[in-house]
């Protein structure tokens, strides 16, 4: 697979032997995918080491209906305009082939790139999952549930959002490492997956569930019981209380 599909995007990559860092996800303010191209844009040094993919939303401003996607559309385009990103910077529309998504991620290890997740908020992460999955180093968020997938520094890297510049640097802090010593990625990549077959498998999910089954089935036998006695015990006091003996 290359990223010469016949996609609906906008941008190129110039330099196709550098890494890529890649996010996926809605186009929306919370997801904060224009944050993080704002946060690649500035930083010279950064855009110097990798290239940038983003999976997100629509490119065309005339296809959504909703008001904030159509802003956040604006601001993409605007962005690539303001920050002359054509070259480094590549836009692809939303994806619904599951098999393909799998696909980018995997074109992004081969390059020895990095998956980003860069939301204000993320209740679970299952993108974080799906990165791991596939042997990308991922920096993710560190409010929500990303925080708990993710070991910093062993299994992938948390950063803060709301300190772009901070998370920005941690990136070229990795790149920089990771092009004096290659090794370096396998390691973060070889983390990554070992906490998912350590904590995220289907195996490990289903045993989970099936105890967490057998716990309720066993708690709700147990307060019929009580229920049951209590009714007898409360019923003994009514009839001493209330009726002829």
């Amino acid at each position: 697979m290359t990223l010469s599909l016949s996609l609906c995007d906008s941008g190129s990559l110039a330099d196709r032997s550098k890494p890529i860092i890649f996010s996926m996800a809605r186009l929306d303010r919370v997801k904060n995918i224009t944050g993080l191209v704002e946060s690649y844009a500035k930083n010279s040094k950064l855009r110097e080491l990798v290239n940038l993919v983003v999976v997100a939303g629509y490119i065309d401003v005339k296809k959504s209906s909703d008001r904030e996607e159509i802003a956040e559309i604006e601001k993409m385009h605007d962005l690539m305009k303001q920050y002359d990103l054509n070259g480094e910077f590549r836009w692809i529309t939303a994806q619904t082939n599951r098999a393909r998504n799998g696909e980018l991620y995997r074109y992004i290890a081969d390059t020895k790139g990095a998956f980003i997740q860069p939301a204000f908020y993320e209740a679970f992460g299952l993108t974080v999952v799906e990165a791991m999955t596939c042997g990308l180093p991922t920096f993710a968020t560190l409010h929500g549930g990303p925080a708990e997938i993710i070991e910093h520094g062993v299994s992938g890297f948390h950063i803060d959002p709301y300190h772009p510049d901070q998370a920005s640097e941690l990136l070229v802090k990795f790149f920089q490492q990771c092009k004096e010593d290659p090794n370096h990625w396998n390691k973060i990549s070889d983390g990554g997956l070992q906490r998912i077959y350590e904590r995220y498998t289907w195996k490990i999910y289903s045993e989970r569930l099936m105890t967490l089954a057998g716990v309720y089935s066993f708690w709700k036998y147990v307060s019929k019981l009580e229920r049951r006695e209590t009714r007898r015990y409360l019923e003994m006091f009514y009839i001493l209380k209330f009726r002829d003996l």
